[in-house]
């Protein structure tokens, strides 16, 4: 059980993740004032192309080394570890189950995620189960009007968050590798060693999840 808090649930690939991620998530933290934020890495699926993208288990590990200092963050499974597609409806769903009654769940994304929302999966769902933190994105339009009268359950359960603009992304990160380009210091210390040791994104390297998890 996470207990009875206000949660943050932070979807995404994490490919790896970086301290973008880590920002956002602990700005948004304060904002919000929730007591903890749970990441939440995207299962991949198995027809998707793997050459220069690391597996599920080395996204999981990379994002445990990284908020491992930090007490009010964690990382959950349920979307690497079970069958099928991962719809966000059907992963809050679980993630209510874990959760001590009347717990408050916010769903943080970015303003571009936002006005993609109404072609989510179920939509009207995720809006029940939880409020949205939004995280303001410099140059996208989004009208909040037009996400609420597509998907009416969102109608006061939507919060904007403003957040340092960090220049940074997976894909830069992960081209920066390739390419042998400077990586280090957008990902914490530990993950750009993980990196290096088990030779993620680097030309030709394919990941097959051979080593095990990393404890919780």
């Amino acid at each position: 059980m996470l207990g009875n808090n206000r949660i943050g649930v932070f979807g995404g690939t994490f490919d790896p993740v970086h301290v973008g991620h880590l920002i956002i998530a602990e700005v948004m933290r304060h904002r919000l004032a929730l007591s903890h934020v749970v990441f939440l890495p995207a299962g991949r699926p198995p027809h998707k192309p793997t050459q220069d993208l690391a597996s599920n288990t080395d996204r999981v590990n990379m994002l445990r080394l990284s908020i491992a200092d930090s007490a009010h963050f964690s990382v959950s499974t349920i979307d690497i570890v079970r069958d099928g597609p991962s719809f966000t409806a059907d992963s809050l769903q679980l993630l209510h189950a874990e959760l001590e009654q009347h717990t408050e769940m916010y769903f943080l994304m970015g303003q571009d995620s936002l006005r993609d929302f109404p072609n989510w999966r179920r939509p009207e769902s995720i809006a029940r189960q939880a409020r949205l933190g939004v995280a303001r994105r410099p140059g996208v339009d989004v009208s909040v009007d037009d996400v609420i009268e597509a998907v009416p359950e969102l109608n006061g359960r939507v919060e904007f968050i403003e957040v340092p603009l960090i220049d940074i992304s997976s894909r830069q990160i992960r081209e920066a590798i390739r390419t042998g380009g400077p990586f280090r210091f957008q990902v914490v210390a530990g993950v750009a060693d993980y990196i290096a040791e088990h030779r993620l994104y680097f030309e030709h390297a394919i990941t097959n999840g051979s080593h095990p998890v990393a404890p919780d």
